[in-house]
């Protein structure tokens, strides 16, 4: 590939974020990725089962420390977030364009609304406890508190059509929420999901708590559901006929999974579902006057 003056430009190897790191996959495998219309544009690593184990051992490292986190502060880096993707608007929107085979404007629109999407997580983290939770009425010389707590790591099969949108939609309610996470990217649409890792990498994000795999679902999709320090599946981006079997693994380990019907309609309005989906409700009881 060149340009107008002959220059023959840089392919770009784009590699995994597991940690805050960009390690290569230890398989050694790539892949080529095109555009809509079948242009090259860059050799992207596939992600091996070894690899999916050390996201979730990254992921499980963190979630301490983000879990422990106060609630202000994570949306505060939620918001940074944000603000580094707004400045990185033109090339997250020329990454969609080349993934989705849309038009730049239309790109430029899925941009914005992913940034907004990232907003109004934000702004939800310190509230989610106030709505989620409960002072429960008792007979008896007691209060009864119950309060939302995050699942733990959670494994997440991003949308493969919605190569932006669709990924920001489902990590940010699990982050938001005090989770960590290993997502597994869209298979044929992995590059503006690759510039967002470097936009976590630069924002505040501590290491371990997003960890971006890029591959196949349906390859990478039943290690994730079989792993027993996994406690959380969403499932959006398997293949229909792969779901069940997913759900038949994540039993095994009682893991949460998240009901799936395909991918939604991404540009609708959010709601609580999944912020709701990967917190446990504990209960407290304290006596009165002591």
């Amino acid at each position: 590939m060149s340009d107008v003056t002959g220059r023959l430009a840089v392919a770009k190897t784009c590699k995994l974020y597991i940690g805050g790191a960009f390690p290569r996959s230890e398989s050694g495998r790539v892949f080529a990725v095109t555009s809509a219309d079948g242009e090259f544009l860059a050799n992207v690593a596939h992600a091996s089962r070894k690899d999916v184990r050390d996201a979730v051992s990254a992921a499980r490292k963190a979630f301490g420390r983000w879990s422990g986190a106060t609630a202000y502060n994570r949306g505060q880096v939620l918001f940074r977030i944000a603000e580094v993707m707004e400045g990185r608007r033109e090339q997250f929107a020329a990454e969609v364009a080349a993934a989705e085979g849309v038009s730049l404007a239309a790109a430029l629109s899925t941009v914005d609304a992913t940034v907004d999407r990232l907003v109004w997580y934000a702004g939800w983290t310190d509230k989610i406890a106030m709505v989620l939770g409960a002072s429960n009425p008792v007979a008896g010389p007691y209060f009864s508190f119950s309060t939302p707590e995050p699942t733990g790591v959670v494994g997440v099969l991003a949308p493969q059509e919605s190569s932006l949108l669709g990924l920001v939609s489902v990590v940010a309610p699990v982050i938001a929420a005090g989770n960590t996470c290993v997502v597994v990217t869209s298979g044929e649409r992995p590059l503006p999901a690759i510039t967002l890792a470097e936009v976590l990498a630069t924002s505040d994000v501590p290491g371990g708590v997003v960890n971006l795999l890029t591959g196949r679902a349906a390859e990478l999709g039943p290690w994730l559901a079989s792993h027993a320090d996994v406690n959380a599946l969403d499932p959006t981006g398997a293949p229909a006929e792969l779901r069940g079997e997913l759900a038949r693994s994540a039993a095994d380990t009682v893991k949460r999974v998240l009901p799936v019907r395909g991918e939604p309609d991404w540009t609708g309005e959010p709601d609580l579902q999944r912020l709701r989906a990967f917190t446990e409700i504990k209960t407290v009881w304290h006596p009165v006057g002591t």
